[in-house]
């Protein structure tokens, strides 16, 4: 039997594009690893969250987004308040994720469809179509009978094709077919961003915090008609070539930004954000510790309360500054 093969072709425009993207990932490199950002992270991972779900129509607004993943109180339509705290929940899975794995893909779409799509984390049933962000259709997908082995030969050449095809041209090419089947009822572009994240991040960690969906959101016209194009020719191309397109310019936003954070707080707060992990409350002793101090008093006055006062970190008894007890955690 004959093995799938999406239909694409590698032009010149990609190959420049693959190239220009590579070159900043290396820029990148050269400021350390985005894991020792956590603000910027943090701020990355806001964007992509409230892009993605914004595209499908959510209402929230950046801002919402923001309190909602901070445990703040939002109000707001329960269904758009529901699908951001399911989207948190799968970004947050997003470096356990195998992307190669039905079923992570699955268990990946319960997490985004939970109490908000019916037979979330199952295939369709029904016939689909695919609209743009106006309500046009731009194809009808599959069959329903013919979703399951379409997702089986996109994930086996996709696992297959990692180590041959650069990621940037893979994941893209992923992203477009999945689109094109459109597996489950709903929920579906979600998780063909979110998918293209995880295969990337899987050949380059840095992809994981890369907001990526927030260019898509800029572009949404474009994305759709890239999409359509694709389908009209038959082949990836347009959308592959539109998606590198994005990809390079998250970049150029990425250095900015990295940049911009590097010198925007005193050495002594940089040093602090990096030395300490996301989600881990740390005692004065510890962060010592870490930063290889002695003195209380230079910790609270050149790290801690700077930190504090730009609301980078948070103490554990706001209530009690001085408490003995008393444990930071950056925000």
């Amino acid at each position: 039997m004959k093995k799938y093969v999406p239909p694409f072709s590698i032009t010149n425009e990609m190959v420049s594009l693959v190239s220009t993207i590579m070159e900043k990932i290396g820029r990148i490199n050269s400021y350390e690893n985005l894991s020792k950002y956590p603000i910027l992270r943090k701020q990355n991972r806001i964007k992509s969250i409230h892009s993605s779900c914004a595209i499908e129509a959510n209402s929230l607004s950046i801002e919402q987004v923001s309190d909602v993943i901070n445990g703040a109180n939002v109000i707001g339509p329960q269904k758009d308040i529901i699908e951001i705290k399911n989207a948190i929940k799968a970004y947050d899975s997003i470096t356990a994720i195998n992307p190669f794995s039905i079923d992570d893909l699955k268990k990946t779409h319960l997490l985004i469809g939970k109490d908000v799509v019916s037979s979330a984390g199952q295939y369709r049933l029904g016939n689909e179509g695919v609209s743009d962000g106006n309500g046009n259709i731009i194809f009808v997908a599959p069959p329903p009978g013919m979703v399951s082995s379409h997702m089986d030969n996109l994930i086996a050449w996709a696992n297959e094709n990692f180590k041959t095809i650069n990621p940037l041209l893979l994941s893209s090419i992923f992203h477009y077919e999945f689109v094109f089947i459109h597996p489950f009822t709903d929920g579906n572009g979600r998780m063909a961003r979110l998918w293209q994240n995880a295969i990337l991040g899987k050949w380059k960690p840095i992809f994981y915090w890369l907001p990526l969906e927030s260019y898509i959101k800029k572009y949404q016209d474009e994305y759709y008609s890239s999409i359509s194009k694709s389908h009209r020719e038959g082949n990836a191309n347009a959308f592959v070539t539109f998606m590198l397109r994005m990809i390079d310019y998250t970049f150029d936003a990425l250095i900015s930004d990295a940049a911009f954070v590097n010198k925007q707080y005193s050495i002594q707060v940089n040093k602090l954000l990096k030395a300490m992990r996301d989600d881990v409350w740390y005692t004065a002793n510890e962060i010592l510790g870490l930063l290889k101090l002695k003195s209380k008093e230079t910790l609270r006055k050149y790290y801690l309360n700077p930190a504090i006062n730009n609301k980078l970190i948070i103490l554990e008894f706001p209530d009690k500054p001085t408490s003995r007890n008393q444990r930071y955690r950056i925000i």
